[in-house]
């Protein structure tokens, strides 16, 4: 009797979960936590001018080449076209099931989706298609075209595309325009957002079988342009579809104002900054200090032909510094790490390489309410990192911890004594005017940089490390060969940067997560394996408030902070930008992830 009971409440409780999903609301909007922050009847996006100019033209230049208009496949990873899918210059040709907000953490409202429909626990997500969305041919979009898309990209895409459908339990069409996604027992809270962003590719006028092949022949799209002319590796031209679909609705008012995008290549940074000045195109992000500070003495900016704007930054920091392979025994040791990150004297390098532009980044956050710099840990925060009371110490914990101030002299004599008694308790000493271990080995290993500016920052360094008897060497390698060796962690030391937003997700796995520290083309590349890592990256993946989430991501930097997996560089406070006149943006202060190149316009466009 007993198990018949058992058996009819299973059977009720499944009854009553497949009402709940029948009876799932469509939204137009969806919000990693908390509410979107724009109603079903939005107008238009509060970052853009609605009644901007449509007309004109804009190019921009990027360094690089490319040999491939198809950027979804392994060939082409690092060489295709930008603008095909492109979170800077916009989705030109092929679109995403909804479009994220520049304005809010991580919110998604419905493009290609006109609606989508979940359930509080997010095991599944239907994705309901717009009527009026059609491809470059005419024909519409269908959920057809999802899900040949999805099992296309699985079988013949790239990384992350390829592996979209690894956390779905079951794809099924629903109707002509829906399709619904059930998520197996490896999913998580954010991943129904992530498959949002897919793109979506037609059916009907792609060849699966030469799929994974590079190719510059222009495919048909959903996007507002075309591609109307290429330049192998030097230059791609798209003209603006007078019958795109999207133009009237709120989430595109005010964005996709030009007739004409072109894109031009350059092999260097110098060469890409020559050709601005001499007008070759029309928009400069310049991410040099050094150069932002004494490059535009040249006649276009002295007449008015060229402005230059700086943007406060409102998102985190990221972090950007010299990462440790602890996979190598040198590095193994975390007093060995905090002894040389004790040893980088930013306020010299400050000054002396970079008109003290710089911050000295203390957070994989700073800046932003998710650092756990200076605050103490909250309840929440203990309880994620209870089980692991060695993972990080109690100054990190008390938020009283924090990166030495130097003299500025780069030879700073107590930080030096300080990162010397460390050294010592990790076994190491001063012998002859080298660190050596107790056999006498001298403490020395290899940096490699990938261009001169990282070599600038290194031999600054170098030269704080070597007054401790620390002989590090610096090898500048070719782009190939740094991309190689990053990828099969083959390296001592690199420098890199680690980018951050105010949504942090599953992609820290593929950073920081021990189940990446051997994978080969991961992007772990310290080397970091601890269970307090992947525990708080699980407690972000699953927060459930925006309050769990800001003290899961707080704990997850404190554990960070506390392996010295990377010796903090800086970072910059602002976003600076230079671009012709005739280029206007829309009024008041930028969206929270800054400034957004897609809404911008041509002034001297006709109405």
């Amino acid at each position: 009797m007993r198990q018949k009971l058992v058996m009819l409440f299973s059977l009720l409780a499944s009854l009553l979960g497949a009402v709940a999903v029948a009876q799932a609301e469509p939204v137009h909007a969806i919000a990693m936590h908390g509410e979107p922050a724009l109603p079903a009847d939005f107008t238009h996006l509060p970052y853009v001018n609605p009644d901007a100019p449509k007309g004109g033209k804009i190019t921009y230049g990027v360094v690089g080449t490319f040999d491939s208009v198809r950027p979804f496949i392994v060939r082409s990873m690092r060489t295709h076209a930008r603008g095909i899918v492109d979170p800077e210059y916009g989705n030109l040709i092929y679109e995403t099931l909804m479009m994220r907000s520049q304005d809010e953490p991580f919110t998604l409202y419905g493009l290609l989706a006109e609606s989508v429909e979940w359930d509080e626990d997010r095991s599944f997500i239907q994705y309901n298609l717009n009527p009026a969305a059609r491809w470059s041919d005419g024909k519409p979009v269908t959920a057809d075209d999802i899900i040949f898309t999805m099992e296309l990209l699985r079988d013949k895409g790239r990384p992350p595309f390829s592996t979209r459908l690894n956390r779905v339990e079951k794809m099924e069409k629903v109707s002509d325009l829906s399709v619904r996604f059930t998520f197996n027992e490896t999913s998580n809270r954010e991943y129904p957002l992530i498959l949002s962003l897919s793109p979506v590719l037609p059916k009907h006028a792609t060849d699966a079988e030469t799929f994974d092949q590079s190719t510059l022949e222009p495919g048909v799209g959903s996007g507002p342009y075309l591609i109307s002319e290429i330049k192998p590796g030097e230059r791609i031209t798209y003209t603006r579809r007078d019958d795109y679909w999207a133009k009237d609705l709120p989430i595109k008012r005010g964005i996709d104002n030009y007739d004409e995008i072109s894109v031009e290549y350059f092999l260097s940074e110098t060469a890409q900054f020559e050709a601005f000045k001499k007008g070759v195109f029309d928009v400069y992000p310049d991410g040099s200090a050094t150069n932002w500070a004494r490059g535009y003495d040249f006649p276009a900016v002295e007449n008015g032909e060229i402005v230059r704007k700086e943007y406060d930054r409102k998102t985190p920091s990221g972090m950007y510094g010299f990462v440790f392979n602890t996979r190598s025994p040198l590095f193994e040791d975390v007093r060995v790490r905090k002894a040389l990150t004790l040893l980088f004297d930013f306020e010299w390098a400050n000054r002396s390489l970079y008109d003290n532009a710089y911050t000295r980044t203390r957070s994989f956050w700073d800046g932003s309410e998710l650092s756990s710099y200076g605050k103490p840990a909250d309840a929440r925060e203990r309880e994620i990192l209870t089980p692991f009371p060695d993972a990080v110490p109690a100054g990190i914990m008390e938020g009283t911890w924090t990166l030495p101030v130097s003299d500025g002299s780069g030879r700073d004599r107590k930080i030096q004594r300080a990162a010397y008694t460390l050294l010592q308790e990790a076994g190491y000493r001063i012998a002859e005017g080298q660190l050596v271990d107790a056999d006498g080995k001298p403490f020395t290993f290899g940096l490699m940089t990938q261009n001169e500016g990282q070599e600038k920052l290194a031999v600054a360094y170098q030269r704080s490390l070597a007054a401790l008897g620390i002989d590090m060497s610096i090898r500048t390698v070719d782009d190939a060969q740094y991309q190689q060796r990053s990828q099969t962690f083959d390296y001592n030391m690199i420098m890199k940067s680690f980018p951050s937003s105010l949504s942090p997700g599953a992609e820290q796995i593929n950073r920081w997560g021990s189940a990446s520290r051997d994978r080969q083309g991961s992007f772990n590349f310290a080397g970091a394996a601890s269970p307090a890592i992947d525990a708080a990256i699980d407690a972000l993946l699953n927060a459930r408030t925006a309050d769990d989430f800001r003290s899961a991501v707080r704990a997850y930097d404190r554990v960070l902070l506390a392996g010295y997996y990377v010796v903090p560089a800086f970072h910059l406070g602002k976003s600076w930008v230079a671009h012709r006149s005739r280029i206007a943006e829309p009024e008041g202060d930028a969206p929270l992830y800054g400034y957004y190149l897609p809404a911008w316009w041509d002034t001297t466009a006709a109405r």
